[in-house]
């Protein structure tokens, strides 16, 4: 029976980077979700690897066919922007293994539409000021400069990932990404036990 091993944490807490590097990780043989968006495709972004890109008319239009196993609207400075995921037929749970990426919410949908015992969380520490400051970094880039969005998302953060909202979805092992060689290393052991359950 596959799984999927849901990352999920803060913004700027490394999510990218240790999803990019565990699904590259050919000894854990897990295969991607790629999750759909309404948002802008950034640069060095691929459509249908990064994300599969779309229009709100392209949501609505799948919601109405009843394939999305969970979404999530963010009303942003540039407009609203979707995240959510489809249940289409790069998902088969009866033989592979899956790695996605997001939030809380959408891991608490994702398990509570696949089941429990299908999806395991992999909820990724960091200090506010190391994510603040890896955010600020990012964001001073030329190509980049969103600083309002920047903020609101450290905010909303907050709320989002309160220590209420993580128990009540039953996140109990928690990775902290101050060196990021040794979260990956303490996350691929983690797979490899639940793999060998």
């Amino acid at each position: 029976m596959g799984k999927i091993y849901y990352i999920i944490g803060k913004s700027s807490s490394g999510k990218d980077t240790i999803y990019k590097r565990l699904l590259k990780d050919e000894s854990l043989d897990l295969n991607s979700v790629v999750l759909y968006t309404t948002r802008p495709k950034r640069d060095g972004e691929t459509d249908g690897v990064t994300y599969h890109f779309t229009d709100e008319e392209g949501f609505l239009k799948l919601r109405e066919e009843g394939l999305i196993v969970e979404d999530r609207a963010y009303e942003t400075m540039h407009g609203l922007w979707r995240y959510f995921t489809v249940k289409d037929d790069s998902i088969d749970l009866e033989n592979k293994d899956y790695l996605t990426i997001g939030v809380l919410s959408s891991y608490v949908s994702t398990r509570d539409y696949f089941g429990k015992d299908r999806v395991i969380p992999i909820y990724i520490e960091v200090d506010d000021g190391i994510r603040l400051e890896r955010a600020l970094k990012r964001e001073l880039k030329p190509e980049n400069r969103k600083f309002a969005e920047m903020c609101r998302r450290f905010l909303s953060d907050t709320e989002d990932f309160s220590e209420d909202k993580l128990v009540s979805a039953g996140i109990t092992v928690r990775f902290d990404n101050k060196d990021l060689n040794t979260c990956i290393d303490e996350i691929r052991s983690y797979i490899r036990s639940v793999k060998d359950q």
